[in-house]
């Protein structure tokens, strides 16, 4: 079907088991940038996509990555609310040096991707499934 042929695979990093992805191992799935992180080793056995702040309080769990193209504070304070693994800001945006002061005051990872959230969410997901 020409559907199936549009499915992009994704390796899996050398890393990645049953203990979810490293903040590096997601980075590099999403040939992004770190704009702030303490400790890239950390790691991730859920991700969530989503702009609504309010749907992210209401529908995370702690450690869980969140996508996201609210490139705000208010996106960091959720996340920090939330105990969240940090931050991928989708779609290329870069966040102020005022999301990083905060970002870096309250612990939560930030790094930055010029995939979608679709695209971000649907190469995590293949590597975590083993795909």
């Amino acid at each position: 079907m020409a559907a199936e042929a549009a499915v992009q695979t994704v390796d899996r990093p050398q890393t990645a088991s049953d203990d979810g992805l490293t903040l590096s191992d997601v980075r590099d799935l999403l040939e992004g940038e770190f704009c702030w992180v303490s400790d890239p080793s950390l790691r991730v056995k859920e991700i969530g996509a989503a702009d609504l702040m309010s749907d992210v309080l209401a529908l995370s769990r702690p450690g869980m990555l969140l996508l996201t193209g609210l490139n705000n504070a208010q996106a960091v304070r959720t996340a920090a609310i939330a105990d969240l693994a940090g931050i991928v800001f989708v779609r290329g945006k870069r966040p102020s040096e005022e999301v990083l002061a905060l970002a870096r005051e309250k612990g939560i990872p930030v790094m930055t991707t010029a995939f979608t959230m679709f695209q971000a969410a649907g190469r995590l997901y293949v590597a975590m499934r083993g795909g």
